[in-house]
């Protein structure tokens, strides 16, 4: 892969998910694509879990931005921001990992989003407001 054609990958991402294409799910992902909406939840499945998660969003608005930070062979990591504007606003910036197969569909997708009010520490407040206590320290 080349930083272009990543790029033209995701142009084709925000189109089809803008337009809640779920019809376009099986031309940007394998069949049997893992799409990890958090590197800490289960990641959906193939093209029928990838397409419901898709029409969530149908009839948001909001703005996208996306460059690649790093392109190596088949694995690519794009920084990408969301801006929501309606139904209700709120702000992500995100790292992308996507693994492409040779025909140049997605195999892999991890997302690591972050949100304004998120905590970036394992103690002090959470996104409410309330004091998180420090988890277990890994034993080394």
């Amino acid at each position: 892969m080349e930083r272009d054609d990543v790029m033209a990958w995701v142009a084709e991402y925000e189109r089809a998910w803008r337009e809640s294409d779920a019809g376009a799910v099986a031309r940007l992902f394998s069949e049997d694509a893992r799409y990890a909406r958090s590197p800490y939840t289960p990641a959906l499945l193939g093209h029928e879990e990838i397409g419901e998660f898709w029409s969530s969003d149908e009839g948001a608005t909001f703005s996208m931005t996306a460059e690649p930070v790093a392109v190596e062979g088949r694995t690519a990591v794009v920084r990408v921001g969301v801006q929501y504007t309606a139904p209700q606003a709120q702000e992500y910036k995100d790292l992308w990992v996507l693994e492409f197969a040779d025909d140049g569909r997605v195999t892999e997708f991890e997302e690591w989003a972050y949100w304004p009010g998120l905590p970036y520490t394992a103690s002090g407040p959470d996104a409410f407001g309330r004091e998180e206590e420090p988890g277990p320290t890994p034993e080394i």
